[in-house]
């Protein structure tokens, strides 16, 4: 039986955790990636399909390339993040579920049901996309996840040789800088969007 984190890991998870638009002048390693995605994988999917793939922009030319597919003022912060990583969704993941799930032929449920398979890569994806937020934060960095960018523009930049693979959201990555952010905005108390039946 699990027992309840202790309240400064909540603050770093949750409540004191924050989406920076800038961060410090300090690098992010290929060993953080792995180490991210070794903790977001545990994360619970649809017949652990785990549909995201990411693609880690580190390479001024490869934020050159998101940057150009992104509204103004995230192109600025594309540029200036040490990484921002392109959250997608495998369309076919269902190829890889005789092998995550090799238990039960999974595969046959979504074969030829391609608005199910759509409905599940972006759902799980998304999903994933929240436990990349909550391990990066866990392991001492920060995010900045955000939408304002051309889809299709960033599909056929980056998954232009994977036609399956289409992304869901990006999001920047390092050590946040406090002066890129501003005071938290209003999170309403349990029975404003709430309900028990």
């Amino acid at each position: 039986m699990s027992e309840p984190l202790h309240h400064n890991v909540l603050d770093q998870l949750f409540r004191t955790a924050r989406s920076y638009n800038g961060y410090l002048d300090r690098p992010v390693s290929e060993a953080q990636f792995r180490a991210i995605w070794d903790l977001l994988k545990f994360g619970p999917t649809s017949a652990n399909g785990l549909p995201a793939r990411i693609v880690w922009c580190v390479s001024d030319d490869a934020k050159e390339r998101l940057a150009a597919a992104a509204l103004p003022g995230n192109a600025d912060k594309i540029r200036k993040a040490p990484v921002t990583a392109i959250i997608g969704m495998d369309n076919a993941f269902y190829d890889y579920l005789p092998e995550l799930l090799p238990h039960t032929d999974a595969r046959s449920w979504f074969v030829g049901k391609d608005d199910l398979a759509r409905t599940t890569a972006f759902r799980n994806s998304s999903l994933q996309g929240a436990y990349f937020i909550l391990a990066a934060r866990a392991l001492g960095l920060d995010t900045g996840p955000m939408s304002g960018f051309d889809n299709a523009a960033v599909d056929a930049a980056f998954f232009g040789d994977r036609p399956s693979v289409k992304s869901n959201f990006i999001s920047t990555l390092g050590y946040g800088d406090p002066a890129s952010i501003f005071e938290r905005s209003p999170r309403p108390d349990f029975e404003r969007f709430n309900r028990i039946t």
